[in-house]
C-alpha cells in the first residue's frame, strides 16, 4: 500500500514585484492556510515519508509554513514540478521508487496537480470526488491510495481517493467560515 498526497501550493499575490509567475509569493490568507494544512496533515497521520516540492516561490513558501507540522517527512526541491502535466508527474512519482518511501508528498500547481488527481482516481470517498472534480483549490489536498508494492506500480486509474481537504472545507467543519 502506498498513499500519494497532492497539494496544491497555497493562495497567492496576482503579480509578483519581478512580474515573474515563478515568483509570486504567498498572501496572507496563504500564509495562514498553508500553515493549517501543514497541521491537519500531521494529525492525520500525513507526517512522513518524501515531499516533492516545486521550486516557484508560492510553492516553497507553503512548503516552509507546512514543514513545522511533518518533521519526519524528508523534501526534494523538484524544479520539474512547475508546469508539469499528468504524465510528467506520473514518472517523477516512478521515479521516487530508488527511495520507495510509503507515503509521498507533492507540493505544485494547477491545472497539471488537478488533471493528474482526476486521472488517478478509480473510487473511493465519493464526496471527495465530486467536490475535486471542479476544483484543486489553492491548498487543497487529495490523498490518494494504491494498492502497490511500489511507486513504479502508480497507473492512471489505480487509485482510490481517501479524503479531499481544503482550507474552505476545514472551515466549514469547524464552523468558522
Amino acid at each position: 500500500m502506498r498513499r500519494l498526497i497532492l497539494l496544491r501550493h497555497a493562495k497567492t499575490e496576482r503579480e509578483a514585484p519581478s512580474g515573474k509567475d515563478r515568483d509570486r509569493r504567498l498572501d496572507e490568507r496563504g500564509i495562514k492556510d498553508a500553515a493549517e494544512m501543514g497541521r491537519w496533515l500531521a494529525r492525520h497521520d500525513c507526517d512522513r515519508g518524501l515531499a516533492l516540492v516545486s521550486t516557484a516561490t508560492r510553492a516553497q513558501e507553503t512548503w516552509h509554513l507546512m514543514a513545522p507540522d511533518l518533521r519526519n517527512v524528508q523534501v526534494e526541491h523538484v524544479p520539474a514540478l512547475y508546469g508539469a502535466d499528468p504524465s510528467e508527474l506520473l514518472e517523477l512519482v516512478h521515479e521516487t521508487s530508488v527511495q520507495d518511501p510509503k507515503q509521498l508528498l507533492i507540493v505544485a500547481h494547477n491545472p497539471g496537480l488537478h488533471e493528474f488527481a482526476l486521472g488517478l482516481i478509480v473510487g473511493g470517498d465519493r464526496d471527495g470526488r465530486e467536490a475535486l472534480a471542479t476544483n484543486l483549490p489553492t491548498a487543497g489536498a487529495a490523498i490518494i491510495d494504491f494498492a502497490i508494492d511500489d511507486w513504479s506500480g502508480a497507473r492512471f486509474h489505480g487509485g482510490k481517493l481517501e479524503s479531499f481537504i481544503s482550507p474552505k472545507l476545514l472551515r466549514e467543519s469547524s464552523g468558522s467560515d
